[in-house]
């Protein structure tokens, strides 16, 4: 799916409309407090953007971890994420109990000009994850009420575009900053392009390696996938460092493509090392001439391993990504994002 023909919400007239805006409030959580607020922040600019520019109301929506369709206020309650954007936003935020009923549709139906709701967690009906099923185990269908009460879509949620989700799907707008950013990556890289991978598989990755030796000038292996091809192809001793099996046995067909492609293969010339995951563990430094110690393992790059050469970096495995990105690297078409409306 081309990304740069889809509709941005800065090029929406928003102006008279109830706007439904689905974000990731997927925050992390510890006795019912928030304990770090980036997703929060960064719905911030979309919904000012449609306040500032005359949207009748904005009507949250989001999901909170993994209930499975089981109402569980007690743990996955969005209500602690109301009061926090509340703070962030300066204004009053309507917290409603639900995400579908009557007091939804009363709430929706005339709501106050520029007035923001927040719905309850969606993935307390089981219906958004697409595995609902009735007593004769039938699949159940969303109801409607899911996606209408507004006129106007927009998805801030671009951590979930990948999934075909009840309240994602036949809808429109993405947010704009990752779109625009994996537009640019995919379709017109500054070059040289460099692509950093990481995790810890080989054998999962296969279709992402594949797809980025087609695009990328260079590709550093990282993190746990390091290993196994440093063991496969330069028979480092790797300690007791991640080594996936089934990946080693496709590393050297990888290799081919990527000399094929004149694309340059280069790993992390020195690591910390350390004889157990702790912060009382003893640590030290290892090179891929040295290896690493039996009874050690790998648990960072070192010092000497830094990227200045490139004008353009793609990093998708370590820090943890989201699936969406994964996806989009991997050349594949998102659910989410393909139903949006194209320009």
């Amino acid at each position: 799916v081309s990304l740069s023909n889809k509709v941005m919400l800065d090029k929406l007239d928003v102006k008279g409309n109830p706007v439904i805006v689905r974000v990731d409030f997927n925050v992390a959580m510890k006795n019912n407090q928030i304990t770090t607020n980036q997703r929060i922040k960064a719905a911030v600019p979309s919904i000012k953007f449609c306040l500032d520019n005359g949207a009748k109301s904005v009507v949250l929506r989001s999901h909170l971890g993994g209930p499975d369709g089981v109402p569980m206020p007690d743990k996955y309650s969005l209500e602690p994420v109301a009061v926090e954007l509340k703070s962030l936003l300066g204004k009053d935020v309507l917290f409603l109990k639900d995400c579908v009923g009557p007091e939804v549709e009363k709430a929706c139906a005339n709501p106050a000009t520029g007035s923001v709701m927040l719905l309850e967690n969606l993935r307390f009906h089981v219906e958004e994850e697409g595995k609902g099923k009735d007593s004769s185990g039938n699949k159940v269908k969303a109801d409607p009420a899911k996606i209408e009460p507004g006129d106007v879509y927009v998805n801030d949620a671009f951590g979930t575009a990948h999934r075909a989700r009840r309240s994602m799907v036949g809808v429109n707008l993405p947010q704009k900053k990752e779109l625009n950013f994996f537009t640019k990556a995919l379709e017109s890289p500054e070059r040289p392009y460099v692509a950093i991978l990481g995790r810890a598989e080989v054998a999962d990755k296969i279709q992402l390696i594949s797809n980025m030796l087609d695009k990328a000038n260079e590709m550093i292996i990282g993190s746990g996938v390091a290993f196994t091809f440093l063991k496969v192809l330069s028979n480092m001793e790797i300690g007791t460092s991640l080594f996936d099996e089934e990946g080693a046995k496709i590393v050297k067909d990888l290799m081919s493509k990527a000399e094929k492609n004149s694309v340059k293969i280069t790993s992390s010339v020195d690591f910390v090392a350390a004889d157990k995951l702790d912060e009382n563990a003893k640590t030290g430094q290892a090179t891929v001439a040295s290896g690493i110690p039996a009874g050690w393992m790998c648990l960072d790059c070192g010092p000497e391993s830094t990227v200045t050469r490139a004008k353009q970096i793609v990093l998708p495995g370590e820090p943890k990504p989201s699936w969406t990105s994964l996806e989009l690297l991997e050349g594949k078409v998102l659910l989410g994002v393909d139903a949006f409306s194209n320009i």
